[in-house]
């Protein structure tokens, strides 16, 4: 069904990346797709012909690549033999095909395309044929039904209130800046506890009800659900880990060793708040811890985030006024979507 081919490769650097750029560049992530960002047409001889599915060698999942796109280093694709996939097919494949994952993770990279040829599939046929249709109508069927639940969701937690106050709007119309009245904070001025977590090997894990958050951007850090007698951080948190990945926490949780916990007792600040502190702590840390120069909360005291400021002092009223407009727009934006969605799947559940 499928051939195996390398892709041209080329780091990062050899780009210049903006959220309006035409071309996807396609690394080993697992988020967003395998994205890690837009970038600028830069030659045809690195440029990928989309259509066909990619996958990262060290997670090994596929994703569907519908344009033309970039690759970072090991990367491969699966382009399809004698037929065009569409978003909805590539879908019913990508979710057949990663049912190997963790078989293909078992095996060594230059073993990969050998087992991926020994792999099998099994397709709906019609007349002795694949019956391309009956894919397109499986996950278009499935796509309405989750837009339904997307939908249901929405309403009962009042979230299709999408209109922005006046404050909103002035921010949006005029851009979110804040380097007018930035000034540098240490992560120690704004939370009172700043801890690192407790070591807890993965064979010691007992299953139960407590979220274990430990390194990584898999599922937001969450490698499990305990129940061991771990150290209970409050909900209303911030985690960053040993690379500088950084998460708001909304609910209670445990963390490893290689995570650190920062919340204020003192200030009750709002989840918009949190959420606005926590980008600001990302940027502070990005790109600059590794396996060689691992991150401990011990040495981020003093470590310093931008933060907009009224009378010298940080403006939260300022940081969750940002935060509930974007999230309105990101509202307006997935009611839209669905809308869109619903349409588009009736029309081919119904053809």
């Amino acid at each position: 069904m499928f051939e195996i081919k390398g892709n041209p490769q080329l780091n990062k650097d050899s780009f210049h990346f903006s959220q309006n750029d035409t071309y996807p560049y396609f690394t080993r992530t697992v988020l967003n797709n395998g994205f890690a960002g837009y970038v600028d047409y830069l030659d045809e001889e690195h440029k990928i012909k989309g259509g066909c599915l990619a996958v990262g060698m060290i997670a090994m999942q596929f994703f569907y690549m519908e344009k033309d796109f970039y690759a970072g280093q090991f990367t491969k694709r699966a382009v399809p033999k004698g037929f065009e996939l569409t978003p909805r097919t590539a879908q019913y494949f990508i979710s057949l095909i990663n049912k190997y994952q963790s078989r293909f993770q078992e095996k060594l990279v230059r073993d990969f395309e050998q087992l991926f040829n020994a792999s099998y599939i099994t397709l709906p046929t019609k007349n002795g044929a694949i019956d391309f249709d009956y894919m397109e109508r499986f996950i278009a069927k499935l796509q309405s039904a989750r837009i339904q639940d997307l939908s249901a969701y929405l309403n009962a937690n009042g979230l299709k209130e999408y209109k922005l106050s006046s404050e909103e709007s002035e921010i949006i119309r005029g851009g979110v800046n804040i380097c007018s009245s930035a000034k540098p904070f240490s992560f120690c001025a704004i939370f009172d506890h700043i801890q690192q977590g407790r070591r807890l090997k993965k064979e010691d894990q007992r299953p139960g009800d407590i979220p274990f958050v430990m390194s990584g951007t898999t599922n937001a850090g969450v490698v499990n659900h305990v129940s061991n007698p771990v150290a209970l951080f409050p909900g209303n948190a911030i985690t960053i880990d040993i690379f500088g990945n950084t998460f708001y926490r909304n609910d209670a949780f445990g963390a490893g060793d290689d995570t650190g916990v920062y919340w204020s007792e003192a200030n009750k600040y709002s989840k918009e708040v949190m959420l606005f502190l926590a980008t600001a702590m990302y940027c502070a840390v990005k790109d600059t811890f590794s396996y060689g120069k691992k991150l401990r909360s011990s040495q981020s005291l003093d470590f310093k985030m931008m933060l907009p400021t009224k009378n010298g002092m940080p403006d939260f009223t300022y940081m969750e006024t940002v935060i509930l407009a974007v999230q309105k727009l990101v509202i307006l934006d997935v009611v839209r979507y669905a809308a869109r969605q619903s349409a588009a799947a009736k029309s081919v559940i119904h053809t």
